[in-house]
């Protein structure tokens, strides 16, 4: 898939758990890892909204653009 997700790196430069940011955001254990490893098809914007909120970053410090051809990123 294109769309790459770097929740995990986020949550490693925040020093924040899967645990901690579940409960910020209201979401269970289940639905945070599937975003994290990249399994999830889509994303609501409220849910993006709350983990940008709870980890104090941007939409594009989580989601990441790879060009599925090259491999390249696009910034």
């Amino acid at each position: 898939m294109p769309i790459v997700v770097q929740l995990d790196v986020m949550m490693a430069k925040r020093k924040m758990s899967l645990n901690e940011l579940s409960q910020k955001v209201d979401l269970t254990l289940s639905n945070l890892s599937i975003l994290k490893t990249g399994k999830a098809k889509a994303i609501r914007f409220s849910t993006l909204e709350a983990i940008c909120k709870a980890l104090q970053c941007q939409p594009g410090d989580i989601l990441e653009y790879v060009d599925g051809d090259n491999g390249e990123t696009n910034d």
